[in-house]
Parts: C-alpha cells; sequence; structure tokens
C-alpha cells in the first residue's frame, strides 16, 4: 500500500461551530461524527475532526485546493459575511486575492483563530 492521508485533528473553541464554519464554506454535507469529535470528510475521503482540547489553541494553518467556481462562491460568502481576508500570509493586503503560482488564492480565519487558506492551483 502507498502512503495516504487520512485524517487529522484540528483544535477548536467550539467544534461544531468551526466544523459548521468549514462545512457551508466548503459546501460539504455533513460527516458522521463520534466521541469528542466533529467531522468533514473531503471528497477523497480524508477526514478533517474538529475537537475542543484541554489546552491553550496554537494556530495552525491549512490550505485547501478548490475549483475556481467554489473559489469565487467561497470568497463571496467570506464577503457576505464580513469575514476579514487576505491577499497574503504575512495579512497585509486586505480584502483581496492573490493571483500566485498560475491560479488565485484567498487566506482567512477560522473561528478558533487558524489560518486557512484558498487555492485553485497547486503550488508544485
Amino acid at each position: 500500500m502507498t502512503v495516504t492521508f487520512n485524517h487529522t485533528i484540528i483544535a477548536a473553541s467550539d467544534r461544531d461551530e468551526s466544523a459548521r464554519f468549514f462545512r457551508e464554506l466548503s459546501e460539504l454535507p455533513e460527516a458522521p461524527s463520534w466521541g469528542p469529535f466533529t467531522n468533514i470528510q473531503l471528497p477523497d475521503g480524508v477526514l478533517l475532526q474538529f475537537a475542543e482540547p484541554p489546552m491553550e489553541i496554537q494556530m495552525q494553518h491549512y490550505a485547501f485546493l478548490v475549483d475556481d467556481e467554489l473559489f469565487d462562491r467561497a470568497h463571496r460568502r467570506l464577503c457576505d459575511l464580513g469575514i476579514e481576508h487576505w491577499a497574503d500570509p504575512q495579512m497585509r493586503r486586505a480584502g483581496e486575492t492573490n493571483t500566485e503560482h498560475g491560479g488565485r488564492g484567498v487566506y482567512f480565519k477560522d473561528p478558533s483563530g487558524h489560518a486557512l487558506e484558498l487555492i485553485t492551483r497547486p503550488y508544485l
């Protein structure tokens, strides 16, 4: 068997709120959840498991490759919801998107403060 990515746990101050935010922005259906996790399943089968840790949450960065149509809809949702977003990871170009690597990208934070990125072309 080759190596494939299966799941990751994302720390959240409110696991349901963070999972709902990501699910709605990414237009994904609900997934079965269990125990301390609220799960989201990506189309390739990878599970994002949101959990509430008993410690301070450290910001992490998660980047997701999306098609141009979903990018447009997600960016529109960010704007409609008044969610601050940037064209760059240093968060200097507020309210913009970028055209790096032959595609488009945008950075924003989820309800727990993680830095999320949507891109339309892979970096490599």
